[in-house]
């Protein structure tokens, strides 16, 4: 299929109106017109933890949200993107489940990677441990069953011990028969684009940091871009990496996302300069995913490893947690930065970052239009949320500061906000205007200006931003062939 060069949104099922049927209300509603480029829905089907990512099966909807037919009927207007956590499923999954009651003689046993997949004697050396990229002390949980006693099975992500995230063995018959089944499920409910999400860690291999292992990790690709073809459903790995490893997706011919430009934003607007954003817009592959802000954090190890001066990105970092946002870390002292630098990601919203100035999250954005790329806006960032401090106190979860759900009567105060309004319309120019499928240029500009331009056949827009002031302005051709000027 071919995506559209238009702006996306990012949402859960809950968080616009309370559920599937509320979110298709509101997107036919005070949303009309905005989001041509598609949804993406993070994941709404049953899980057990991690807001979603922690899924008992992709065959189903969890009930509070909907049903099929709901995610059917949104695909019948919009470009649905959902999540495949291709690295590993719930441990309250029904093949899990099975698992732990008949051990090894389950029917489903060799989804998982029990550790005798890794260490022949099914022993853990803490020497190849050392060299992995953790995301949790140990890469493994062990488990009680009934025949055994005991299961050690391999589980990268989870903040629990024994961790809700089973890891699947890519290499099995069974885990392929598994995903092709789940892609064929999307393919009938109408579903257009499948994230791949945590793709960069389903090879396992001794002596390696079981992140992004090559070679092994194109044949698995290979292999679900076949399958994903032949349903015609679109791909996009999410990999969090060193800046070489994007480089490389975009090579092999996926689309990637671009992580590294909400930084690049953020540190061009809180330091007046555009020197290092230019230097990035010049170089950057074209084929991305754009992004500001998610469900996640604004993205800095190992994203963007090489490209910072640690005592910089200090500086940046410390100017966030100063207007309210928290910090996820690197654990493993192997991945932090020789002088300790461990941030992974700043938790916060973008307009929060940004000093809720109205003028500087508006000129975020268009840079962020401006980037060749498929536009993604956060629900949070599409009404210019600020820091929910009071979830993340209430709940101990330093992610819920970017996660506020929405009632229909806020959505409707909020969209009344200028600041909202004017990024309203600042998307509808962007989803409109016919020379973003032209040529893309970086031009010339002082330190504290930022001058893009696109232009296709006797069209062009041209963006002017003052970094002192943070005015913004796109000057362009109308419809009548006359330049025109749009403050934005």
């Amino acid at each position: 299929m071919t995506l559209k060069n238009q702006v996306q949104l990012i949402t859960y099922p809950d968080s616009l109106g309370g559920d599937l049927k509320q979110l298709h209300q509101v997107l036919r509603g005070p949303f009309a017109d905005l989001f041509a480029g598609g949804i993406h829905i993070l994941p709404p089907f049953p899980s057990s933890g991690d807001r979603g990512f922690a899924p008992l099966t992709y065959l189903e909807i969890e009930p509070e949200f909907g049903t099929w037919e709901d995610i059917r009927s949104i695909g019948e207007e919009f470009d649905v993107l959902v999540d495949l956590m291709v690295n590993h499923i719930s441990r309250q999954s029904p093949y899990f489940q099975d698992f732990l009651e008949k051990g090894r003689a389950s029917a489903y046993a060799d989804l998982f990677i029990t550790l005798d997949k890794i260490w022949a004697d099914g022993q853990p050396v803490q020497a190849d441990i050392e060299k992995m990229f953790l995301r949790r002390p140990l890469p493994y949980s062990t488990y009680s069953t009934p025949g055994s006693g005991e299961e050690k099975v391999w589980t990268t992500f989870g903040k629990t011990d024994p961790s809700e995230q089973i890891d699947l063995d890519i290499h099995s018959p069974l885990t392929r028969e598994l995903l092709q089944r789940f892609f064929e499920n999307f393919k009938a409910q109408n579903v257009k684009i499948v994230r791949l999400d945590a793709v960069g860690y389903v090879i396992k291999k001794l002596g390696t940091s079981c992140f992004f292992v090559e070679p092994e990790i194109y044949e698995f690709l290979d292999w679900i871009k076949a399958m994903a073809d032949s349903l015609d459903i679109e791909l996009l790995p999410e990999v969090h990496a060193h800046y070489s490893i994007q480089n490389k997706l975009s090579e092999y011919g996926c689309w990637i996302y671009d992580f590294i430009l909400p930084y690049r934003v953020l540190e061009a607007l809180t330091g007046r300069s555009n020197k290092e954003l230019y230097s990035y817009l010049q170089t950057r592959p074209h084929k991305q995913f754009t992004m500001l802000d998610c469900h996640d954090g604004v993205p800095v190890k190992p994203d963007m490893d090489d490209l910072i001066d640690t005592k910089e990105a200090q500086k940046l970092v410390d100017l966030c947690v100063e207007r309210g946002a928290n910090l996820s870390l690197i654990l493993s002292e192997e991945h932090k930065a020789p002088d300790g630098f461990d941030v992974h990601q700043i938790r916060c919203t973008y307009y929060s970052a940004l000093k809720e100035d109205d003028d500087a999250y508006l000129a975020a954005r268009a840079i962020q239009f401006f980037a060749p790329g498929i536009p993604q806006v956060y629900y949070v960032g599409l009404l210019a949320g600020s820091n929910d401090l009071e979830q993340v106190a209430l709940t101990g979860e330093g992610r819920e500061i970017n996660r506020h759900n929405y009632t229909l009567e806020e959505i409707e105060a909020e969209t009344q906000r200028e600041v909202v309004q004017r990024l309203m319309k600042l998307i509808r120019f962007r989803n409109t205007y016919s020379a973003f499928v032209g040529t893309f240029r970086v031009l010339e500009a002082a330190d504290h200006e930022i001058r893009l331009m696109w232009e296709h056949g006797g069209d062009y827009c041209r963006l002017f931003i003052d970094l002192q002031n943070y005015q913004t302005v796109i000057e362009y051709v109308d419809e009548q062939g006359q330049e025109a000027v749009y403050r934005v």
